[in-house]
Protein backbone atom coordinates (compact mmCIF):
# COMPACT_ATOMS: atom_id res chain seq x y z
CA UNK A 1 0.00 0.00 0.00
CA UNK A 2 1.16 3.42 -0.89
CA UNK A 3 0.09 7.07 0.20
CA UNK A 4 0.49 9.90 -2.65
CA UNK A 5 1.94 13.51 -1.60
CA UNK A 6 -0.68 15.25 0.39
CA UNK A 7 -1.94 18.23 -1.67
CA UNK A 8 -2.13 20.25 1.87
CA UNK A 9 -0.77 24.28 2.89
CA UNK A 10 1.89 24.60 -0.03
CA UNK A 11 3.96 26.29 2.70
CA UNK A 12 4.46 22.83 4.48
CA UNK A 13 8.00 21.10 3.84
CA UNK A 14 7.98 17.98 4.09
CA UNK A 15 11.08 15.43 4.84
CA UNK A 16 11.49 13.45 2.76
CA UNK A 17 9.95 15.08 -0.02
CA UNK A 18 8.60 12.94 -2.73
CA UNK A 19 5.32 11.75 -4.81
CA UNK A 20 5.16 8.58 -3.51
CA UNK A 21 5.45 7.15 0.05
CA UNK A 22 4.87 3.59 2.05
CA UNK A 23 2.80 2.19 4.43
CA UNK A 24 3.53 3.59 7.69
CA UNK A 25 6.36 5.59 6.62
CA UNK A 26 6.85 8.30 8.50
CA UNK A 27 7.11 11.98 7.01
CA UNK A 28 8.48 15.29 8.68
CA UNK A 29 6.50 18.10 8.59
CA UNK A 30 7.91 21.99 8.84
CA UNK A 31 7.16 25.89 7.90
CA UNK A 32 8.68 28.88 7.56
CA UNK A 33 9.89 31.02 10.20
CA UNK A 34 7.11 31.99 12.50
CA UNK A 35 4.97 29.42 12.07
CA UNK A 36 4.55 25.48 13.07
CA UNK A 37 2.60 22.31 11.82
CA UNK A 38 -0.34 21.26 13.00
CA UNK A 39 1.58 17.93 13.47
CA UNK A 40 4.94 17.42 13.40
CA UNK A 41 5.14 14.16 12.36
CA UNK A 42 2.61 12.35 9.77
CA UNK A 43 2.67 8.42 8.85
CA UNK A 44 1.14 6.58 5.47
CA UNK A 45 -1.90 4.38 6.65
CA UNK A 46 -2.47 3.32 2.91
CA UNK A 47 -5.48 3.54 0.80
CA UNK A 48 -8.87 3.38 2.87
CA UNK A 49 -11.95 1.76 1.22
CA UNK A 50 -15.02 3.37 1.72
CA UNK A 51 -18.71 2.74 0.61
CA UNK A 52 -19.85 5.45 -1.22
CA UNK A 53 -23.47 5.40 -3.07
CA UNK A 54 -23.47 2.30 -5.55
CA UNK A 55 -19.52 1.64 -5.40
CA UNK A 56 -16.45 2.05 -3.43
CA UNK A 57 -14.16 4.97 -3.28
CA UNK A 58 -10.65 4.82 -2.66
CA UNK A 59 -8.77 7.62 -0.17
CA UNK A 60 -5.76 8.14 0.75
CA UNK A 61 -5.06 8.46 5.02
CA UNK A 62 -2.59 10.12 6.83
CA UNK A 63 -1.70 9.53 10.45
CA UNK A 64 -0.26 12.55 12.57
CA UNK A 65 1.38 12.35 16.08
CA UNK A 66 0.22 14.15 18.90
CA UNK A 67 2.53 15.55 21.67
CA UNK A 68 2.25 12.32 23.48
CA UNK A 69 3.46 10.26 20.74
CA UNK A 70 0.14 8.78 20.26
CA UNK A 71 -0.97 8.61 16.28
CA UNK A 72 -4.16 9.96 15.02
CA UNK A 73 -6.24 10.51 11.61
CA UNK A 74 -5.47 13.56 10.53
CA UNK A 75 -8.96 13.95 9.79
CA UNK A 76 -8.60 16.94 6.97
CA UNK A 77 -5.27 18.60 5.84
CA UNK A 78 -2.48 19.98 7.70
CA UNK A 79 -2.06 23.68 7.90
CA UNK A 80 1.05 26.50 8.48
CA UNK A 81 -0.18 27.56 11.97
CA UNK A 82 1.15 31.38 13.16
CA UNK A 83 3.64 30.04 15.93
CA UNK A 84 2.68 34.03 17.95
CA UNK A 85 -0.79 35.32 17.52
CA UNK A 86 -2.15 38.62 18.72
CA UNK A 87 -5.66 37.14 20.51
CA UNK A 88 -8.40 37.95 18.22
CA UNK A 89 -10.94 40.94 19.37
CA UNK A 90 -8.35 41.59 22.60
CA UNK A 91 -6.48 44.80 20.33
CA UNK A 92 -7.97 47.67 22.50
CA UNK A 93 -7.18 51.44 21.22
CA UNK A 94 -7.99 54.32 23.43
CA UNK A 95 -7.32 57.90 23.38
CA UNK A 96 -4.19 57.48 25.17
CA UNK A 97 -2.92 53.53 25.02
CA UNK A 98 -3.04 50.33 22.94
CA UNK A 99 -3.17 47.38 24.55
CA UNK A 100 -3.03 43.66 23.06
CA UNK A 101 -3.14 40.00 24.49
CA UNK A 102 -1.45 37.43 22.80
CA UNK A 103 -0.54 33.87 22.89
CA UNK A 104 2.59 31.48 21.70
CA UNK A 105 2.23 27.96 20.99
CA UNK A 106 5.69 27.19 19.91
CA UNK A 107 7.97 28.18 22.20
CA UNK A 108 10.90 27.77 20.29
CA UNK A 109 9.53 30.46 17.76
CA UNK A 110 9.12 32.97 20.59
CA UNK A 111 12.44 33.13 22.92
CA UNK A 112 13.47 36.45 23.02
CA UNK A 113 10.46 38.31 21.73
CA UNK A 114 10.33 41.86 22.49
CA UNK A 115 7.40 44.26 21.91
CA UNK A 116 7.73 47.95 21.10
CA UNK A 117 5.54 50.85 20.36
CA UNK A 118 6.99 54.43 18.98
CA UNK A 119 5.71 57.33 17.05
CA UNK A 120 5.37 55.84 13.18
CA UNK A 121 7.32 59.33 12.01
CA UNK A 122 8.40 62.66 13.33
CA UNK A 123 5.77 64.80 14.68
CA UNK A 124 5.45 68.75 13.39
CA UNK A 125 3.97 71.67 14.10
CA UNK A 126 1.25 72.70 15.32
CA UNK A 127 0.78 69.20 16.27
CA UNK A 128 4.19 67.96 18.02
CA UNK A 129 3.77 64.70 20.03
CA UNK A 130 6.38 63.30 21.87
CA UNK A 131 8.38 60.37 21.15
CA UNK A 132 7.35 57.57 23.50
CA UNK A 133 9.21 54.23 22.94
CA UNK A 134 7.77 51.50 24.84
CA UNK A 135 9.90 48.67 24.57
CA UNK A 136 8.83 45.31 26.92
CA UNK A 137 10.45 41.80 26.85
CA UNK A 138 7.34 39.27 26.24
CA UNK A 139 7.60 35.79 28.11
CA UNK A 140 6.21 32.49 28.14
CA UNK A 141 3.26 31.28 26.61
CA UNK A 142 0.51 33.87 26.65
CA UNK A 143 0.84 37.78 28.07
CA UNK A 144 -0.42 41.16 27.83
CA UNK A 145 1.54 44.15 26.32
CA UNK A 146 0.48 47.77 26.79
CA UNK A 147 1.97 51.27 25.32
CA UNK A 148 0.40 53.72 27.83
CA UNK A 149 1.14 57.48 28.35
CA UNK A 150 0.66 57.90 24.30
CA UNK A 151 -1.25 61.33 22.42
CA UNK A 152 -4.71 61.36 21.01
CA UNK A 153 -5.04 61.19 17.37
CA UNK A 154 -1.86 60.19 16.65
CA UNK A 155 -0.04 57.30 14.44
CA UNK A 156 2.70 54.60 16.26
CA UNK A 157 3.78 51.50 15.16
CA UNK A 158 3.13 48.34 17.69
CA UNK A 159 5.72 45.37 16.78
CA UNK A 160 6.32 42.52 18.00
CA UNK A 161 9.89 40.75 16.90
CA UNK A 162 12.58 38.29 17.67
CA UNK A 163 15.92 39.69 17.26
CA UNK A 164 17.35 40.30 14.61
CA UNK A 165 15.06 40.53 11.85
CA UNK A 166 11.80 37.75 12.23
CA UNK A 167 8.94 39.89 12.98
CA UNK A 168 5.65 38.31 14.25
CA UNK A 169 3.12 41.01 14.21
CA UNK A 170 3.22 44.40 13.23
CA UNK A 171 0.55 46.93 12.85
CA UNK A 172 0.37 50.88 12.49
CA UNK A 173 -2.53 52.22 14.76
CA UNK A 174 -4.27 55.70 15.40
CA UNK A 175 -4.76 56.54 18.78
CA UNK A 176 -8.72 57.47 19.29
CA UNK A 177 -9.54 61.39 19.08
CA UNK A 178 -10.70 63.28 22.12
CA UNK A 179 -12.04 66.87 21.92
CA UNK A 180 -10.27 69.65 20.62
CA UNK A 181 -8.82 72.46 22.80
CA UNK A 182 -10.74 75.80 22.28
CA UNK A 183 -10.34 78.45 19.75
CA UNK A 184 -7.34 80.38 20.48
CA UNK A 185 -8.59 83.71 18.21
CA UNK A 186 -11.94 85.38 18.29
CA UNK A 187 -12.90 88.87 17.26
CA UNK A 188 -15.52 90.98 15.30
CA UNK A 189 -14.81 92.47 11.77
CA UNK A 190 -16.55 95.99 13.19
CA UNK A 191 -16.48 97.35 9.42
CA UNK A 192 -18.67 93.41 8.01
CA UNK A 193 -20.45 92.81 11.48
CA UNK A 194 -18.49 89.91 10.86
CA UNK A 195 -17.27 87.35 13.73
CA UNK A 196 -13.58 85.56 13.33
CA UNK A 197 -12.03 82.65 14.69
CA UNK A 198 -8.58 81.27 14.20
CA UNK A 199 -9.11 77.71 12.29
CA UNK A 200 -7.87 74.73 14.86
CA UNK A 201 -5.53 71.89 13.70
CA UNK A 202 -6.64 67.96 14.02
CA UNK A 203 -4.21 67.61 16.67
CA UNK A 204 -6.52 65.69 18.90
CA UNK A 205 -9.05 64.69 16.19
CA UNK A 206 -10.13 65.65 13.17
CA UNK A 207 -12.37 68.87 13.24
CA UNK A 208 -15.67 68.31 12.09
CA UNK A 209 -17.11 71.86 12.42
CA UNK A 210 -17.78 74.21 14.60
CA UNK A 211 -20.38 75.32 17.15
CA UNK A 212 -21.37 78.65 17.35
CA UNK A 213 -23.85 80.45 19.96
CA UNK A 214 -24.49 83.74 19.81
CA UNK A 215 -26.49 85.51 22.13
CA UNK A 216 -27.87 89.30 21.50
CA UNK A 217 -28.95 91.75 23.66
CA UNK A 218 -31.03 94.65 22.85
CA UNK A 219 -33.01 97.17 24.30
CA UNK A 220 -35.40 98.59 21.65
CA UNK A 221 -39.17 97.60 22.19
CA UNK A 222 -38.54 96.93 25.92
CA UNK A 223 -35.81 94.39 25.52
CA UNK A 224 -34.94 91.97 23.27
CA UNK A 225 -33.52 88.75 22.89
CA UNK A 226 -31.85 86.26 20.17
CA UNK A 227 -30.48 83.56 20.78
CA UNK A 228 -28.71 81.29 17.83
CA UNK A 229 -26.79 77.96 17.90
CA UNK A 230 -25.33 77.08 14.73
CA UNK A 231 -23.30 73.79 13.52
CA UNK A 232 -20.44 75.20 11.07
CA UNK A 233 -18.21 73.00 8.82
CA UNK A 234 -14.98 72.81 9.12
CA UNK A 235 -13.79 75.37 7.02
CA UNK A 236 -15.76 78.21 8.04
CA UNK A 237 -14.19 80.60 10.08
CA UNK A 238 -16.44 83.50 10.03
CA UNK A 239 -20.26 84.05 10.32
CA UNK A 240 -21.92 87.69 10.35
CA UNK A 241 -23.65 88.60 13.95
CA UNK A 242 -27.35 89.38 13.92
CA UNK A 243 -27.95 92.31 12.88
CA UNK A 244 -30.08 94.80 15.45
CA UNK A 245 -29.29 98.32 16.64
CA UNK A 246 -27.14 100.44 18.50
CA UNK A 247 -26.37 99.37 22.06
CA UNK A 248 -27.08 95.43 20.88
CA UNK A 249 -24.83 93.54 23.16
CA UNK A 250 -23.37 90.11 21.84
CA UNK A 251 -22.02 87.29 23.90
CA UNK A 252 -20.31 84.70 21.96
CA UNK A 253 -19.17 81.05 22.22
CA UNK A 254 -17.30 78.92 19.73
CA UNK A 255 -16.32 75.29 19.82
CA UNK A 256 -14.42 72.78 17.94
CA UNK A 257 -15.94 69.29 17.16
CA UNK A 258 -14.24 65.66 16.73
CA UNK A 259 -15.67 62.54 16.52
CA UNK A 260 -15.49 62.99 20.45
CA UNK A 261 -17.36 65.65 20.93
CA UNK A 262 -17.06 69.99 21.52
CA UNK A 263 -14.45 70.62 23.13
CA UNK A 264 -14.01 73.62 25.31
CA UNK A 265 -15.62 77.27 23.96
CA UNK A 266 -13.72 80.39 23.50
CA UNK A 267 -15.70 83.41 24.59
CA UNK A 268 -16.16 86.74 23.49
CA UNK A 269 -18.39 89.82 24.07
CA UNK A 270 -19.13 92.49 21.36
CA UNK A 271 -20.86 95.65 21.40
CA UNK A 272 -22.45 97.05 18.64
CA UNK A 273 -21.92 100.28 17.11
CA UNK A 274 -23.93 103.48 17.83
CA UNK A 275 -25.20 104.66 21.71
CA UNK A 276 -24.35 102.76 24.02
CA UNK A 277 -27.37 103.69 25.91
CA UNK A 278 -30.11 101.15 27.42
CA UNK A 279 -33.70 101.98 26.93
CA UNK A 280 -35.73 104.41 29.06
CA UNK A 281 -36.85 102.80 32.17
CA UNK A 282 -40.48 103.20 31.00
CA UNK A 283 -39.98 101.44 27.41
CA UNK A 284 -41.23 97.54 28.83
CA UNK A 285 -44.10 99.64 31.09
CA UNK A 286 -45.42 101.16 27.84
CA UNK A 287 -46.05 97.59 26.61
CA UNK A 288 -47.23 96.50 30.04
CA UNK A 289 -50.67 97.97 30.91
CA UNK A 290 -53.44 97.70 33.06
CA UNK A 291 -51.80 95.52 36.23
CA UNK A 292 -54.01 94.29 38.41
CA UNK A 293 -52.80 92.65 41.45
CA UNK A 294 -56.34 91.79 42.51
CA UNK A 295 -57.53 89.72 39.56
CA UNK A 296 -53.88 88.39 38.61
CA UNK A 297 -53.99 89.97 35.19
CA UNK A 298 -51.70 92.49 32.94
CA UNK A 299 -52.65 92.98 29.33
CA UNK A 300 -49.61 93.32 27.02
CA UNK A 301 -49.15 94.69 23.41
CA UNK A 302 -47.89 92.05 21.32
CA UNK A 303 -46.44 92.41 18.18
CA UNK A 304 -44.98 89.78 15.58
CA UNK A 305 -41.37 89.28 15.51
CA UNK A 306 -40.18 90.53 12.21
CA UNK A 307 -36.78 90.06 12.31
CA UNK A 308 -36.27 85.68 12.03
CA UNK A 309 -36.77 85.24 7.99
CA UNK A 310 -38.47 81.56 7.22
CA UNK A 311 -39.74 81.41 10.50
CA UNK A 312 -43.35 80.21 10.75
CA UNK A 313 -45.97 83.02 12.54
CA UNK A 314 -46.80 80.74 15.37
CA UNK A 315 -45.54 82.55 18.29
CA UNK A 316 -45.10 81.16 21.92
CA UNK A 317 -45.72 83.23 25.05
CA UNK A 318 -43.69 82.04 27.79
CA UNK A 319 -43.65 83.43 31.55
CA UNK A 320 -40.66 83.66 33.64
CA UNK A 321 -41.36 84.91 37.32
CA UNK A 322 -37.80 86.60 37.53
CA UNK A 323 -35.96 89.22 35.97
CA UNK A 324 -33.09 86.89 36.11
CA UNK A 325 -30.67 87.92 32.77
CA UNK A 326 -29.54 83.84 32.96
CA UNK A 327 -32.78 82.42 33.52
CA UNK A 328 -34.34 84.55 30.60
CA UNK A 329 -31.52 83.33 28.15
CA UNK A 330 -32.45 79.70 29.02
CA UNK A 331 -36.08 80.09 28.72
CA UNK A 332 -35.85 81.80 25.48
CA UNK A 333 -33.12 78.68 23.72
CA UNK A 334 -34.77 76.26 26.11
CA UNK A 335 -37.96 73.99 25.59
CA UNK A 336 -40.34 75.08 27.44
CA UNK A 337 -42.63 73.21 29.90
CA UNK A 338 -46.17 73.24 31.18
CA UNK A 339 -47.43 75.42 34.19
CA UNK A 340 -45.63 74.25 37.78
CA UNK A 341 -46.75 76.19 40.61
CA UNK A 342 -43.78 74.27 42.69
CA UNK A 343 -41.53 75.69 40.51
CA UNK A 344 -41.79 79.53 40.11
CA UNK A 345 -38.53 80.42 38.87
CA UNK A 346 -39.05 77.93 36.04
CA UNK A 347 -40.58 79.49 32.39
CA UNK A 348 -43.93 78.05 31.70
CA UNK A 349 -46.06 78.53 28.25
CA UNK A 350 -49.08 81.04 29.11
CA UNK A 351 -50.14 80.92 25.53
CA UNK A 352 -49.16 79.84 21.99
CA UNK A 353 -50.65 82.52 19.29
CA UNK A 354 -50.71 82.68 15.08
CA UNK A 355 -49.81 86.42 15.69
CA UNK A 356 -49.76 88.31 12.10
CA UNK A 357 -50.14 91.90 13.36
CA UNK A 358 -50.27 93.88 16.49
CA UNK A 359 -53.07 92.49 19.41
CA UNK A 360 -53.57 93.22 23.19
CA UNK A 361 -53.24 90.18 25.35
CA UNK A 362 -54.28 89.88 28.59
CA UNK A 363 -52.04 87.98 30.74
CA UNK A 364 -53.26 85.58 33.82
CA UNK A 365 -57.12 85.58 32.15
CA UNK A 366 -56.94 81.59 33.42
CA UNK A 367 -57.91 79.93 29.82
CA UNK A 368 -55.49 76.12 29.58
CA UNK A 369 -55.25 74.40 26.03
CA UNK A 370 -53.29 71.80 24.71
CA UNK A 371 -49.60 72.42 26.21
CA UNK A 372 -49.78 76.08 28.23
CA UNK A 373 -52.03 77.42 31.09
CA UNK A 374 -52.68 81.58 30.84
CA UNK A 375 -52.13 81.12 34.86
CA UNK A 376 -53.17 84.04 37.28
CA UNK A 377 -50.26 86.20 38.04
CA UNK A 378 -49.58 86.35 41.87
CA UNK A 379 -49.01 89.80 43.93
CA UNK A 380 -45.30 90.90 44.82
CA UNK A 381 -43.48 88.53 42.09
CA UNK A 382 -41.38 89.72 39.56
CA UNK A 383 -42.49 88.96 35.81
CA UNK A 384 -40.77 88.33 32.74
CA UNK A 385 -43.13 87.65 29.68
CA UNK A 386 -41.24 86.61 26.47
CA UNK A 387 -42.71 86.66 23.40
CA UNK A 388 -41.07 83.95 21.41
CA UNK A 389 -40.33 82.81 17.50
CA UNK A 390 -38.25 79.98 16.76
CA UNK A 391 -36.81 78.27 13.29
CA UNK A 392 -34.88 75.03 13.44
CA UNK A 393 -32.78 72.95 10.98
CA UNK A 394 -29.91 70.32 11.00
CA UNK A 395 -27.72 72.81 11.19
CA UNK A 396 -28.84 76.08 12.83
CA UNK A 397 -31.77 76.74 15.78
CA UNK A 398 -32.74 80.58 16.36
CA UNK A 399 -34.66 81.34 19.16
CA UNK A 400 -36.10 85.15 18.80
CA UNK A 401 -37.38 86.58 22.21
CA UNK A 402 -38.98 90.20 22.84
CA UNK A 403 -38.95 90.41 26.57
CA UNK A 404 -41.63 92.11 28.55
CA UNK A 405 -39.98 92.93 32.33
CA UNK A 406 -42.81 94.02 35.04
CA UNK A 407 -43.98 93.92 38.64
CA UNK A 408 -47.58 93.13 40.04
Amino acid sequence: ETCQRPLWDPRLRLAPDQELYKENEEVALSCPEGFKPSFTHIKCAGEMQTAEHSGFADRTTWLGRKSTGVWIHTEGPVLCLEAFQVVPGTLEVSTTSIKLNWTCSLPDACQRMQATCRLSGPSSPPCEAEEVTAQEMLHGQNGTFTCDHLQPFTLYNVTISVPPSTILFTRLLRTKATVPEKPERLWLDASTGTLRWQALPSCKGEILGYQLNVTAWGPQDGGFLQVERLRLSSSDTEHPLPAHGPGTRYTVAVRGLTAAGAGAALLGEFQSNGSDTAAPPDASSRLVRDISPSQGTAVLRLRPIPWVPGAASEHQLLVAMTHNSTVLEGACSGEPQPFNASRPPDAYVAAVLNLSAQMDFVLGDGTRGHGFHNAPLRPGWDYTALLRLERRSQQEETFACVCYSFSV
